[in-house]
């Protein structure tokens, strides 16, 4: 037989886990350093590879990299620039153009758009959103141009 104190506590998570699964948000934890984790993120024609010095987007056959990590804010929201690579497949054609990479980043998953100003053809395009998971690898299709940015370390 439970004691009547054994039941309440039963009673007491039972609830709490309830409303926790019923609740439609869930409040937000920015990662500890405030930047977006080191390592793999990966999803369907997309990757992210965050290492100490250099962020890499790959967005289907198209590619782009952020100098250093990127930074979130309070509420898991950022908004970085850098350049981007459109005519990255089969062979590159460059130039590498300016970029805003912004996004959310809401635990394990982060959700991306890339705004490119395509100094070339002077228009504008947009990428994404993609959507990636920590750990997962990029699942990339006919494209398989992720690779992690090269970093020179000087003397």
């Amino acid at each position: 037989m439970s004691s009547p104190t054994a039941r309440r506590s039963t009673v007491f998570v039972a609830v709490v886990a309830i409303l926790g699964a019923c609740s439609s948000t869930r409040p937000y934890v920015p990662p500890a350093d405030g930047l977006i984790a080191l390592g793999t993120w990966g999803g369907d024609s997309a990757g992210l590879i965050v290492g100490d010095s250099a962020t890499h987007v790959h967005i289907a056959c198209t590619f782009g990299d952020v100098s250093g990590r990127i930074r979130v804010s309070a509420t898991g929201e950022f908004d970085v620039s850098g350049s981007y690579m459109l005519r990255a497949f089969p062979v590159a054609i460059g130039p590498t153009v300016p970029a805003r990479f912004t996004g959310r980043v809401d635990g394990s998953v982060v959700t991306m758009t890339v705004t490119v100003n395509d100094t070339v053809t002077k228009t504008t395009v947009v990428r994404g959103p993609i959507v990636v998971r920590f750990g997962d690898q990029p699942r990339l299709g006919p494209c398989p141009i992720c690779r992690r940015p090269i970093v020179t370390k000087a003397t």
